[in-house]
């Protein structure tokens, strides 16, 4: 009897739990991904801001399965799914079959109409994006040591988060700990501790998935950092000199955004509906309405939970729906009962400002300042693949905590000084 094919399309946190909840099942997976890495993204913005290097974060999938025979990984993107086939359409051609498929294709940057901005204003959600903002943040330091007009070295010395959520507030805090505690005593020309960050919220406070009091704090943090906090304001252009805050210019070289999310693809390649972000609409079981062999998972769903909120896009809940995924596939190649709907059990909420500040929420549990971010550390660590990862990572904060200084700072990507003046 030919084995169960179960294609897996992304290589998130979701699409990899349900590979691995799926070991020691009869079937044959195979995973696609438009890269060759295993991504943990709620620490992508320590390598945007010089933290972590890159491999610190990032692990080749093909490593992951290396003892996983019925496991095939394929360096692909897909770009439809024919359902009356049953086959997944790659650009360069192929066609690869399944008898259950799994999207779980994850989401990029969303602009609210103005896709251009995304060339001046970047968002973090890959490694190259993370590799980018930095290469942006440490030319722009280059770039005012050498330059003698004092309103360009202003522009220059000028740092604009767009999106108050945590990643926003976790680059600024950092950023602002670049600029001035780890690089003021290594240039001449320019003091770093005049740098100016500024994050922007549109609605009226950061962090709002927090409580009042521990987004205040984060506040309050943020502004001790020297961090410029503007909630209720609304960004109405970006462009290569700077950002429009409501009728307010302000001129920035370096301008990331942190504001929003939209889904993939995945809704246009079923020809099923979607939610305002994209997001393909889902039933309890996690299948497409009509579609019992095609599940949507992660970022690329639209899911609610039992108390009619959406599931959030994070972490732990791809995770979930992964592992129920799995228990469903499961059961029907068993012949056995499916499970209860999927319930999505929140996990808590964390985010760090700077290098010795965090908010941390578990249900009734709320705690801020360093304690919180010993416990977003721990958190963090342990849910890091391997141990070396584990080691490299707390060695590399701890000598930030200790010393205050920033090991990744390379700049090795092709844009140099003179192809930020084009």
């Amino acid at each position: 009897m030919p084995r169960h094919r179960v294609v897996i399309v992304g290589a998130g946190f979701a699409g990899l739990k349900l590979a691995n909840d799926l070991k020691g099942g009869s079937v044959d997976i195979t995973i696609i991904d438009r890269r060759n890495h295993h991504l943990f993204q709620p620490l992508l913005y320590q390598v945007a801001t010089t933290v972590l290097a890159t491999s610190e974060i990032a692990w080749p999938i093909r490593s992951l399965y290396r003892n996983r025979p019925e496991v095939t990984t394929l360096l692909g993107e897909v770009v439809g799914v024919d359902l009356s086939e049953h086959t997944v359409s790659l650009r360069d051609g192929q066609g690869i079959s399944y008898d259950t498929l799994v999207l779980a294709t994850g989401a990029r940057h969303a602009y609210f109409g103005h896709d251009e901005w995304e060339k001046v204003a970047p968002g973090l959600k890959t490694l190259e994006d993370a590799t980018t903002i930095r290469r942006r943040v440490l030319l722009a330091f280059e770039k005012a040591e050498m330059e003698p007009d004092p309103e360009r070295r202003k522009a220059l010395l000028t740092f604009m988060v767009v999106g108050g959520g945590a990643t926003g507030v976790e680059l600024a805090g950092m950023i602002a700990e670049l600029a001035h505690r780890a690089l003021y005593r290594e240039f001449r020309h320019i003091d770093t501790r005049t740098a100016k960050i500024l994050l922007v919220e549109a609605g009226p406070r950061i962090l709002p998935v927090f409580t009042p009091e521990l987004s205040e704090y984060g506040r309050q943090a943020l502004e001790k950092l020297g961090v410029d906090v503007r909630t209720g304001k609304s960004v109405t252009n970006c462009s290569a000199e700077g950002v429009k805050i409501g009728d307010e210019f302000i001129a920035s070289q370096t301008l990331i955004w942190a504001a929003g999310v939209r889904a993939s693809k995945a809704a246009v390649w079923l020809g099923v509906e979607a939610d305002r972000a994209g997001r393909v609409v889902v039933r309890s079981d996690l299948t497409v309405p009509e579609m019992p062999d095609v599940f949507v998972i992660g970022d690329t769903a639209s899911v609610v939970s039992e108390n009619g909120r959406p599931v959030p896009g994070i972490a732990p809940a791809a995770k979930q729906q992964g592992a129920y995924v799995a228990k469903v596939i499961a059961r029907r190649l068993a012949g056995a009962e499916p499970p209860r709907p999927f319930v999505y059990h929140h996990q808590g909420n964390l985010a760090t400002i700077g290098r010795r500040a965090a908010v941390v929420e578990f249900g009734r549990l709320k705690l801020k300042g360093s304690i919180a971010w010993w416990i977003w550390g721990l958190a963090h660590i342990f849910f890091l693949i391997g141990t070396r990862s584990r080691i490299a990572v707390a060695a590399s904060w701890l000598w930030v905590f200790l010393r205050g200084q920033h090991s990744a700072r390379l700049i090795t990507q092709r844009e140099t000084i003179q192809d930020m003046d084009s």
